[in-house]
This record gives structure tokens, C-alpha cells and sequence, in this order.
């Protein structure tokens, strides 16, 4: 039986992947910190709702310290790995850069060392839209530059990307680098803005609204994320005989690697975005109208061609339907 290591297994994302592995008969190994950077009874519900399956096996523990994951991968000898573990958030990573330091850089040092060691089929890591920073030609494809990040944490995890380059090069690791968009649905962080709105309106409390409304997300459903990265586990790279790379893919060279953007390849305006809510919720949203946030981007857009070359996959969930489906576990979760 196939064995999968999921760092970050009690997240929003990890959990949705963790049931899509098992539900393909995967066996799953699952790692998380129960960090408290929010409701960590959220992140033990899920874990919870993962442990009635007996093909889940969960292991608490932080993805950065010393020999736990080489540990882990000795023992398990996983064939597929996904890093989803990280310190996440733009804003936080304003407050508490340290904590980026350690779970995004030093986490995924140690997992690449176990890796190394140990090493399994393929290897895919989260990275993110964020990367492309102050990149304004869009849609983002993954051969655009990506070299002015906007805050610690985006920095952090383009550091993670040619960390992984690098281990992928000298030790002929098979990796993909996952990049994603504005993530939504069920189980969601109370951190994203989805939740914040839906909370705040059901409470009659204003919405803080960035830019005076002037934003745009690629807003992705989970669903749709974890069918791409599951799709992408069977679409492992190889390293070019030649170093020639064909035109678009974001192929490495000189390592069997390549990134890869999941989202669903449309830029909605952030009024449009809160009237989905409204339409949800049956009740206007009162908005506080505010400044761009230090650290944040106007717009994200993905070009998601690679993904659908590779995997003949393309995310299509409508954003109504995804805050519909988002409001409905909200009710039902919280009783309101």
C-alpha cells in the first residue's frame, strides 16, 4: 500500500487532502504542532474526524525540530510526501517574523535533510500566489520572475523554493512546488477573510475592508485545490537529459523539479467577493472602509495552464457555490 506523509495534517488544506488520500486508499501519516496561532480546537476537530478512519495515523510534533522528521521517515519510509506544515498569514508575519523563520525555513530544512536520507517517490511543498509579490503582469504564470516578495512570509516561502531546488539538484529528489491562491471553503482558517466577514456580519459587526474595496483574489476552493495536488503526486518530474525544458513548463533544468500554480484562473473583485457572502448569509455586510495593509497585493491572478497540461485538470468551483458551502458548515459548526 502507498504511504503519504502530510506535514500540517490538522490545517484547513491538510485535513481536505488527508481524506482525498484516504479516500484513494493511501495510507497517511499525518504531523501537526497544534500551534495556537489560532483556535487550536478547530485543528483537534478535524484531526479527530481524520482518526475514525483506521488507514490515518496522527503524530503531534513541530516540523523543525532536530531529527524528528528524519525519525519519522525512517520508520514510515512514506513514497509520497507533502509539506503543508508552515507558519502562515501575511499580517502575522508583521507581528511575529520569527515564528516564519523557524516553521517555513527551518521546518522545511529538515524535512529536505530527511528526505535525503530517506528518500521517497515524490516530494511536492506549499508554496504561494504571495511569491509573485509586486509582479503586476497577470495572470501569474510560473516562468514569470518572482523576486520582490512583499512580506516575511511570501520571502520565506520563496526561500523554501530554492531550498528545494537546490536538494532536488544534488541529491536527484523528485519535488514540485505547489503555488496556491486564496484558499476558501469548509473547516476554513479563522484568520482568512471568509471566515472574518461571515463571523463579523452574522454578529452585526462592520467588515474591515483594505484598499477601499480596490482588491482582487483568484479565490480557490479547497476541493478543487487538493484534486490538483493530488493529480500532481502521479506527475512526478524528471531531470532533462539535454537541460532543454519545454516552452511554458516550469521545469527546472538541472533537477528534477518544477513549480506548479493551483488556482482557478480568475481575478474577482473584492465587492463581488462580499456580495457572494451577503447572497449566503440573507444580510448585508456594513463595510469599514480602510488603507492597504502593509505587506499586502492589490490583485492575484493565476495562470493555471501548467497544472492543466500536466494533469488535464482545471479548477472550476464558482465562487457562490464555494461561500454557499462555506456558510453552511459555519452554521452548522457554531450553531448559527
Amino acid at each position: 500500500m502507498t504511504t503519504a506523509l502530510v506535514t500540517g495534517s490538522a490545517g484547513f488544506i491538510g485535513m481536505h487532502l488527508c481524506r482525498r488520500l484516504r479516500a484513494d486508499g493511501i495510507r497517511v501519516i499525518g504531523l501537526d504542532a497544534m500551534t495556537d496561532y489560532y483556535d487550536v480546537t478547530l485543528k483537534r476537530r478535524r484531526h479527530a474526524m481524520l482518526l475514525q478512519d483506521p488507514g490515518f495515523r496522527a503524530i503531534e510534533g513541530r516540523v523543525e525540530s532536530p531529527g524528528l522528521l528524519q525519525g519519522l521517515m525512517a520508520d514510515a519510509r512514506p513514497d509520497i510526501v507533502v509539506h503543508l506544515a508552515a507558519q502562515a498569514g501575511v499580517r502575522y508575519s508583521l507581528e511575529n517574523p520569527r515564528s516564519y523563520l523557524e516553521s517555513n525555513i527551518t521546518g522545511t530544512f529538515e524535512l529536505l535533510e530527511a528526505a535525503r536520507a530517506h528518500p521517497p517517490r515524490h516530494m511536492l511543498l506549499a508554496s504561494t500566489s504571495s511569491v509573485f509579490g509586486a509582479n503586476t503582469d497577470m495572470p501569474y504564470a510560473e516562468t514569470d520572475r518572482a523576486d520582490h516578495q512583499m512580506s516575511f512570509y511570501a520571502a520565506t516561502k520563496k526561500a523554501t523554493e530554492a531550498m528545494a531546488h537546490s536538494y532536488a539538484h544534488l541529491h536527484d529528489l523528485p519535488t514540485t512546488m505547489f503555488r496556491f491562491f486564496t484558499v476558501y471553503g469548509p473547516w476554513g482558517r479563522p484568520d482568512m477573510a471568509l471566515f472574518r466577514f461571515v463571523e463579523a456580519i452574522l454578529a452585526g459587526r462592520p467588515i474591515d475592508v483594505y484598499n477601499h474595496g480596490r482588491m482582487a483574489r483568484d479565490f480557490t476552493y479547497v476541493d478543487d485545490l487538493v484534486e490538483g495536488i493530488r493529480r500532481l503526486i502521479d506527475a512526478v518530474p524528471a531531470r532533462t537529459l539535454d537541460g532543454a525544458v519545454p516552452e511554458g513548463d516550469s521545469l527546472s533544468p538541472v533537477a528534477p523539479f518544477r513549480v506548479v500554480n493551483i488556482g482557478n484562473s480568475r481575478a474577482v473583485p473584492l465587492d463581488d467577493f462580499i456580495a457572494a457572502i451577503e447572497t449566503a448569509l440573507g444580510r448585508p455586510a456594513i463595510r469599514n472602509m480602510m488603507d492597504m495593509q502593509q505587506g499586502d497585493v492589490p490583485a492575484t491572478w493565476a495562470d493555471a495552464g501548467l497544472l492543466h497540461r500536466l494533469t488535464g485538470y482545471v479548477p472550476s468551483t464558482d465562487l457562490p457555490t464555494g461561500v454557499a458551502a462555506f456558510v453552511a458548515w459555519y452554521r452548522d459548526y457554531y450553531g448559527r
